[in-house]
């Protein structure tokens, strides 16, 4: 279940839909009933840059949008701001992580660190939602995922460059905030499964192989099931009011005509409380097109 997190934020963290997949390709749906047609894309956040992504349907609905949305304007990546945001809402100037590990979790955490040229002295004193994010993102970048190949910050270059109108749902700092709200017994099980997770160096994980196929039924099954049963807090955190206040906003812009185009992390698309789903609920069609 935790490697389902770390992407979620970078600044995260894949997709309902009855039926086969449309196709060897990341899941989208078009969203119809308003003035407007929306289509939403399940993105990942990190990815290899050899990765191929990008198919005709997804260049078309491209094409179309006039409107193009994202979690986060995350381009440029402002890494200044990345690091007054964990020294704000990250660091617990009072406490010491390794005080509140047992003596095997810290052998643990200790040797992730040592393997990754990383002090523990300077994990001490980070806030376990920070902790817990930054061992998740490590075996992403060990295997060569990066940032700025993620659908988002590809995405949004390329719509900066053609002076297209992007919208977001979020700032940085609200994701971070997000983090640091969590009650602190869902940071500590946060911060536990990331030390139970091993990375898997020099291979796609399964997350990414799945992502890539457009699995909507095994990443569900695998992700969004064991998130939600396992860790209430952290799901309804990450995932359900996030979409509540994202599905409330697309509502009020299906009302303003045009294509527009949705990029969200694809957990945010999956189950009774995914993006597809809660606009069906709100009266509108939506099917899945690849």
């Amino acid at each position: 279940m935790a490697k389902s997190f770390g992407a979620a934020l970078t600044a995260a963290f894949l997709l309902l839909c009855s039926g086969t997949p449309a196709g060897a390709a990341p899941a989208m749906w078009r969203v119809s009933g308003g003035a407007s047609e929306v289509y939403l894309f399940g993105s990942m956040h990190l990815l290899d840059p050899a990765t191929a992504w990008r198919t005709p349907a997804y260049d078309a609905a491209y094409a179309k949008a006039g409107v193009v949305w994202f979690e986060a304007d995350v381009v440029p990546i402002d890494y200044a701001q990345l690091r007054e945001l964990v020294a704000r809402y990250g660091l617990d100037p009072d406490g010491r992580l390794s005080e509140r590990l047992t003596p095997r979790e810290r052998r643990t955490l200790d040797s992730i660190l040592r393997r990754s040229g990383m002090r523990p002295a300077d994990f001490d004193r980070l806030r376990p939602w920070a902790a817990a994010l930054a061992l998740e993102t490590r075996p992403l970048r060990s295997r060569g995922l990066k940032v700025e190949a993620g659908v988002d910050v590809a995405v949004t270059r390329e719509a900066k460059t053609e002076a297209k109108s992007i919208r977001t749902f979020e700032t940085i700092e609200d994701q971070v905030r997000m983090f640091a709200s969590l009650p602190d017994a869902a940071q500590m099980q946060y911060l536990r499964e990331s030390l139970r997770e091993e990375p898997s160096p020099g291979r796609r994980s399964p997350l990414e192989q799945d992502w890539v196929r457009g699995d909507v039924a095994r990443l569900s099954r695998d992700l969004v099931a064991p998130m939600r049963a396992e860790s209430p807090a952290f799901y309804d955190m990450l995932l359900k009011r996030r979409n509540l206040a994202w599905a409330d906003a697309l509502s009020r812009a299906m009302a303003v005509p045009g294509v527009q185009l949705v990029n969200v992390g694809a957990l945010h698309l999956m189950g009774a409380d995914g993006l597809p789903a809660l606009l069906t609920a709100r009266g509108f069609t939506v099917e899945r097109v690849q």
